[in-house]
């Protein structure tokens, strides 16, 4: 074998090993921008969760005077049907919604229903109520979890990456596209059937059968008519889809004019 053999052998396994650890470095690299786009997506699927849970706030508690409850009331005719002034209901609904966010220890309020003068709420009441309390309190938890998660993790990309406007521009939309259609199916369900629905997330989310009440005897059905539900579901969704909606302008308005804002 001559020396120029030798030579072209030599080069010919430097290329080799060359093109194969460029084809590794670039295939690491392409797994390294996959990885960080799933990473973006997760924190923006919980920027979201975040989301849902601040939505659901602001709809319940969104207005300190409970206007929205106020007109459900008088859309159903609760006060008729509980033989109530819409004073005392709206009494009753202050010290429930107070309950439900921690304020009060105890469901308790002694009003006059049906002409008698007692406590509105009973032993069941008090018991699924509870369970109501820890559900909220728990969701938002969850949604201050979630956005702590998801700020931590876009704070190291926005260091990292150097086009991070558009990677998380990107991320949110693919996950507001997962939720929109997670969003679009629950809503055909519901408009299907609510009942079926709203049956379904209770046995989902408890563990016994408290929610199941009797309007003879259990007042706090009659005052939370199933249309309040339906159109306490109107309200989060709109709420919701809001909420959003402006995020979506937030991280177009830095992707596009970030540079020019600093």
């Amino acid at each position: 074998m001559n020396l120029n053999c030798i030579i072209s052998e030599m080069k010919e396994n430097y290329n080799r090993i060359y093109n194969r650890s460029y084809n590794n470095e670039e295939q690491e690299e392409k797994n390294l921008k996959k990885l960080t786009t799933l990473i973006s997506v997760v924190a923006m699927m919980c920027v979201v969760i975040a989301a849902l849970a601040f939505s659901i706030w602001a709809a319940v508690y969104g207005d300190s005077h409970y206007r929205f409850y106020k007109k459900e009331y008088q859309k159903y005719e609760v006060t008729e049907d509980l033989d109530m002034n819409i004073d005392h209901v709206m009494y009753v609904t202050e010290h429930m919604m107070n309950y439900l966010i921690g304020k009060e220890e105890k469901l308790s309020v002694v009003t006059t229903v049906e002409g008698k003068e007692q406590d509105f709420f009973n032993e069941r009441d008090r018991l699924h109520m509870r369970d109501v309390r820890n559900l909220f309190l728990g969701g938002i938890k969850v949604g201050g979890v979630c956005l702590i998660v998801a700020a931590a993790i876009l704070t190291m990309f926005k260091k990292r990456e150097k086009d991070w406007k558009r990677l998380f521009c990107r991320a949110y939309s693919i996950a507001l596209g997962v939720w929109l259609v997670i969003g679009v199916l629950l809503g055909i369900a519901f408009s299907i059937d609510f009942t079926t629905c709203f049956t379904i997330f209770h046995k989902l989310f408890f563990t016994n059968n408290l929610w199941i009440f009797n309007p003879e005897t259990d007042y706090m059905i009659r005052m939370l008519p199933e249309g309040f539900f339906s159109d306490m579901v109107i309200r989060i969704s709109e709420v919701f889809g809001a909420v959003l909606v402006v995020i979506w302008i937030v991280l177009f308005v830095i992707k596009k004019y970030y540079k020019k804002i600093l």
